[in-house]
């Protein structure tokens, strides 16, 4: 009789509040699971509807997930009578000191979602950044990817990219090709000037807006310097420097125009005996 005194006694007083705790303890972590599956979907479509970027959405979402999922945990242990004070202060610990230990890292996934949210340039840009030039290959979270015009793959932390200055060569449609020509000081100046507007003129890659500029810059040390700036759909910047170069001295040679290379006189007087 005793024994079943005690028993019924425990089970009042011991199992049936644990049942009920363990109980409830499920149902908040399931309806918790539940809810914050729903708020992750429901940033995912918002963030979605700014035009953001799928891969910073899904890692954000991912983010918001183990939180959320974090703070289901606490409260379900919270309801089975666990003292979650101490085990608070612990994950605090732990995210300090991985913070720590993972500070480049952070700093780079930081700059990361700077470039993916700002984008100062894109995938398939030709970009000057943190001492490199190439085209950009890809944009991850921690690093981008350039291809360089000798056609290396170069990996650049995003950190080192963001605190540095960034050329995009792409952002604009059309560029200006700035080149330096010169000749000699007995060289018809006039005549100089007019072939190169020729030269200018007879290429059809040329833009006619704005106007192509061609001026005397310098009168140097053994040259008198033109400064020759047309402006080109920016696809055609590097061909159209090239052949510029490769005509003006072509057709400079064939009218008798000089381009002078740097060079010193020296004038020596005899002493007499």
């Amino acid at each position: 009789m005793l024994d079943d005194f005690d028993l019924s006694v425990y089970i009042d007083t011991y199992a049936i509040p644990w049942a009920i705790n363990i109980a409830l303890a499920i149902v908040v972590f399931v309806v918790g699971r539940i809810v914050a599956g729903m708020v992750v979907r429901g940033v995912s479509k918002v963030l979605k509807k700014s035009n953001m970027d799928e891969m910073l959405i899904d890692f954000l979402a991912s983010i918001l997930g183990a939180l959320l999922t974090l703070v289901v945990v606490i409260v379900a242990l919270n309801q089975l009578g666990v003292d979650t004070t101490s085990f608070i202060a612990l994950i605090g610990a732990a995210g300090l000191a991985i913070g720590l230990s993972l500070q480049g890292s952070l700093q780079n996934f930081a700059a990361g979602v700077m470039l993916i949210i700002f984008k100062p340039f894109k995938v398939g840009d030709f970009v000057e950044a943190a001492g490199v030039s190439g085209v950009v290959e890809n944009i991850s979270i921690f690093n981008s990817i350039f291809r360089t015009g000798d056609n290396r793959e170069v990996i650049i932390p995003n950190g080192a990219i963001y605190d540095g200055v960034i050329v995009n060569y792409s952002a604009k449609d059309t560029r200006r090709v700035d080149m330096v020509f010169g000749i000699g000081y007995d060289d018809d100046l006039k005549k100089a000037k007019q072939t190169l507007n020729e030269i200018i003129s007879a290429d059809e890659r040329i833009l006619k807006e704005p106007a192509p500029v061609i001026a005397v810059s310098e009168l140097a040390d053994s040259s008198v310097n033109f400064v020759v700036r047309p402006w080109v759909n920016s696809a055609d910047y590097w061909g159209v420097m090239f052949d510029i170069t490769e005509q003006v001295k072509l057709t400079f040679d064939q009218q008798g125009i000089s381009i002078p290379y740097p060079q010193m006189d020296i004038h020596m007087n005899q002493a007499n005996a």
